[in-house]
């Protein structure tokens, strides 16, 4: 099965017809029960109780002292393609996709693909990903790059060499040069794109052809290890659209000697073209990849709010009502996610409609980027209901304690003549349960 195939399974929609498709009398109860499964999940594994003491110089508590605390950024990585940065001919469009962005993630996932990154041989095109990061960085934005080794005929450029050795000696090469050149600046990477798929694209790509010859565990395994070796310290990721056995195979084969996996994250793509998967699916998808014991990553999230009007990629604009789902829907899959422990990021895919993947309406905002209903309950979510900000005096024993989402923190303390001190913390699920501050 290909991967249009996969996604387009023949079908032929009218304007509410993707909405439909999945589902089955009796589902909403089903929706509901696990929806407050993952309320409770959040409250168990995505935030903790947490306590500031405040001392004086020699040690002793201090009651009284005003404590506020503020969440500056998620240890969750809600994130999205940056594909569309300086595109825009238009400043004020891109001023806003840029606003947007930032205003709402504080992950981006940067394009790697090979036949744009590097169309010549020997000329890649670092300057783009260069000033990407440097803006990624301003906005405390974490990046990946995307993806490093992928078949696809619009991803392989076409100067790639007919022998075998020569084309491996280049993908090495590849993922060497550009992992080592950004390490320190992009520690997360897709290296290896969608292997389960080889055998479908033998007969249509160079790459293909080779990694069919290899097989997907070795077409995966090689990379993994250049990159690796590259940067030690990187999280690396295989990703894949076939959420099903094949692909759970071959990430069960993708083992070191010692056994342990070679990847540190499962990327897991979930392209909803067809309309909105049931969340019971997504329940099962998260259970049977956690099965591997690495971290869960939904790199690749589309929901549509626009209709199919015909075969292949063609695609009506938003509409008020589908947009109105679209929101309804992408409430119940970030709760759904964000309340399974072994998910640790999710990545949309587009942020707007003008550029997004085969032209169909799948941004959170619209062409002239305005937001959609969809992106307004996402900024709730994550900048209100899943965010701290609590305040609060300290106790007899100098101590304040609040239930706080697990990230990163400005704290600041009041003593009694109004002087406030600073403190910038991590309050992840690595770090200690009580800070100490000094006055």
């Amino acid at each position: 099965m290909t991967r249009r195939e996969f996604f387009r399974r023949g079908l032929l929609v009218t304007a509410a017809g993707p909405w439909m498709l999945g589902r089955t009398r009796g589902d909403e109860p089903a929706e509901l029960d696990l929806l407050g499964q993952a309320e409770d999940r959040i409250r168990r594994h995505r935030r903790r109780r947490r306590t500031v003491v405040v001392r004086d110089a020699e040690g002793r508590p201090v009651a009284g002292v005003g404590v506020r605390v503020e969440m500056v950024r998620h240890e969750f990585l809600f994130g999205c393609n940056l594909f569309q940065f300086g595109r825009f001919r238009d400043d004020p469009l891109e001023q806003d996709y840029r606003r947007r962005f930032a205003d709402l993630f504080n992950f981006a996932t940067l394009g790697f693909y090979w036949s744009w990154y590097e169309p010549r041989r020997g000329e890649p095109g670092h300057e783009r990903v260069e000033r990407a990061l440097s803006w990624a960085g301003e906005h405390a934005i974490v990046c990946k790059g995307h993806p490093l080794v992928w078949d696809h005929p619009a991803a392989s450029p076409r100067w790639l060499p007919e022998e075998d050795e020569a084309l491996s000696r280049c993908v090495e090469e590849r993922v060497r040069e550009i992992v080592g050149r950004f390490r320190g600046r992009l520690e997360i990477w897709d290296v290896v794109n969608e292997p389960t798929h080889l055998p479908d694209r033998a007969n249509r790509t160079r790459m293909a052809r080779w990694g069919e010859k290899l097989g997907p565990v070795a077409y995966a395994r090689r990379p993994l290890e250049v990159a690796r070796s590259a940067n030690p310290g990187a999280r690396l990721l295989v990703n894949d659209y076939r959420l099903d056995q094949r692909y759970y195979e071959i990430l069960d084969a993708l083992r070191g000697p010692d056994g342990q996996p070679l990847y540190d994250a499962v990327g897991l793509q979930s392209h909803m073209h067809g309309g909105p998967w049931p969340l019971r699916r997504i329940e099962r998808v998260c259970e049977q990849f956690a099965r591997l014991g690495r971290p869960l990553h939904f790199t690749e999230v589309t929901v549509l709010s626009g209709p199919r009007l015909g075969p292949g990629e063609n695609w009506g604009p938003t509409t008020p009502e589908l947009e109105q789902l679209q929101a309804e829907y992408v409430e119940k899959l970030y709760t759904t996610l964000f309340g399974h422990p072994a998910v640790e990021a999710i990545t949309w895919w587009d942020l707007s409609d003008r550029g997004a993947w085969q032209r169909a309406a799948a941004g959170l905002l619209r062409a002239d980027m305005s937001p959609k209903p969809a992106y307004e309950r996402l900024q709730n979510l994550l900048r209100q209901r899943w965010w701290t900000r609590a305040e609060g005096t300290t106790d007899a024993a100098g101590a304040w304690s609040c239930e706080a989402f697990h990230g990163w923190y400005r704290i600041v303390v009041t003593d009694a003549g109004g002087r406030e001190r600073i403190r910038e913390a991590y309050w992840g699920q690595r770090a200690a349960d009580v800070l100490e501050i000094r006055i």
